[in-house]
């Protein structure tokens, strides 16, 4: 049978060699959007350029061509070329990095890989992503013991930088203050409480999971400096990247030094959905145990084998798909975005990254008067289905310190013009619902 032959269609190719096209509209060509939608969301999935999926489709094609040939003999050499180049742009070893299917399951990979004992802590915070949060609590949840304590940092944004790492710090001393006859001795290798001598001691530990950016509201956290924090007061550190790479300028990771770290490539670096990158440098590879789900290169901790190459972090983990292998470097130039933290309730077109919405906010956070949590259930649904049916947009919405905001998530494609269609829609859908759905605030 003829092997297909495939042939870019307009915007599924371009010359590198010519001036790119100026960012705004003119780079909508490349991206296979509806005609008709205007997308302020490409935190939350990334948006594919039309030249890199005609790659992964080419790929496809090669791959069934010869199974076997594909998965036995090339895709291994593919896989460490795009190791390689992720590594690069996060200032790490490529024997320290991996690819997974998505932030969450590289998340999982970690927590699910610690030998927890009873007594430990993991901490979190209340602007942590919803699957991770999730992920926190079934592991302090299980029926199974030993098993964690789930802790959680309150952030109400607006906040400085100094303010979220003095409740930060304050929040990991609460915690060890609380539990005063438990013995915190298992910490990171970096720590200065750290005894290589005793490092098979049932000692304790806490594990605090952290935000490089949180994605409601989107807001840069001092990540850095929080880990800087927990090296001090002898913390593991989880960081929570998922908006990160591709979007976050100078990431380097030999420099900050978290225990772990990780970032989903298909949403600011233009991989194909969905891929993500898992960090853990050589001193704390001996957690990993084995990927998830267990792969063939498994190697038991006890055989004499794991002498020789340890856990096998990185042969463990090359068994992801032909669509990590295309990477964002054929894509149109691309230019950084910056979160900002909420501001109050302000003109789309200044184009902040969180707006207040127009609608009424509670007088007490945290004391709900006007909005009950079936009546935040109607709001999120009715806002989904008229931007997206009625007004073909959409911008990430979410209820925080009492009243309602939008997370405007720009790229390259979009222009000012975006944000003030993106306003009247938000303008008109608040309406309906305090025409609606809070007319009778008595229920």
């Amino acid at each position: 049978m003829p092997i297909r032959s495939l042939t870019p269609s307009e915007g599924e190719t371009y010359d590198a060699s010519q001036k790119p096209p100026p960012f705004g509209h003119a780079l909508k060509h490349y991206f296979a959007f509806d005609e008709d939608f205007v997308n302020l969301n490409h935190g939350s999935y990334g948006s594919l350029p039309l030249p890199v999926l005609f790659s992964a489709a080419q790929m496809g094609y090669e791959i069934e061509r010869n199974p076997d040939l594909f998965h036995r003999l090339k895709v291994k050499p593919l896989l460490d070329k795009a190791r390689e180049s992720v590594a690069k742009l996060i200032e790490a070893e490529t024997d320290e990095v991996v690819l997974v299917p998505n932030a969450t399951h590289a998340l999982n990979t970690v927590l699910r890989n610690f030998e927890w004992r009873e007594g430990d802590v993991i901490i979190g915070a209340t602007t942590t992503y919803g699957a991770v949060t999730n992920t926190i609590r079934y592991l302090a949840d299980r029926s199974e013991q030993p098993r964690p304590e789930a802790v959680a940092v309150t952030y109400e944004f607006p906040l400085t930088h100094a303010q979220i790492l003095d409740i930060f710090r304050a929040k990991l001393r609460e915690a060890k203050q609380q539990r005063l006859n438990t013995p915190f001795t298992d910490v990171p290798p970096l720590s200065p409480w750290h005894d290589a001598r005793a490092e098979n001691a049932q000692g304790n530990k806490i594990v605090a999971v952290i935000d490089s950016i949180t994605a409601n509201p989107g807001a840069l956290m001092p990540w850095q400096e929080m880990v800087r924090v927990c090296r001090e007061e002898g913390v593991w550190t989880v960081i929570d990247a998922a908006h990160s790479i591709g979007q976050e300028p100078d990431i380097n990771l030999t420099e900050s030094k978290p225990d772990f770290w990780l970032s989903n490539c298909h949403k600011w670096l233009y991989a194909k959905r969905g891929c993500a990158v898992l960090y853990v440098p050589r001193r704390t590879q001996h957690i990993i145990n084995s990927s998830i789900p267990t792969a063939f290169a498994y190697v038991s901790p006890g055989s004499p084998e794991a002498k020789v190459k340890g856990t096998n972090f990185a042969t463990q983990h090359d068994c992801k798909s032909h669509e990590t292998c295309c990477t964002a470097s054929d894509t149109p130039e691309r230019r950084t975005t910056r979160p900002c933290s909420p501001s109050g309730p302000t003109s789309f077109a200044t184009i902040k990254s969180n707006v207040a919405l127009p609608l009424p906010a509670e007088r007490t956070p945290g004391k709900p008067e006007i909005y009950t949590p079936e009546r935040l259930k109607k709001i999120d649904l009715y806002l989904r289905e008229k931007l997206l049916l009625e007004w073909k947009t959409y911008a990430a919405h979410y209820f925080h310190a009492g009243r309602w905001w939008c997370r405007c998530s720009a790229q390259v494609f979009n222009e000012v013009s975006d944000f003030a269609y993106l306003g009247n829609a938000f303008n008109a859908v608040c309406k309906e619902i305090e025409e609606t759905i809070l007319v009778d605030r008595s229920g």
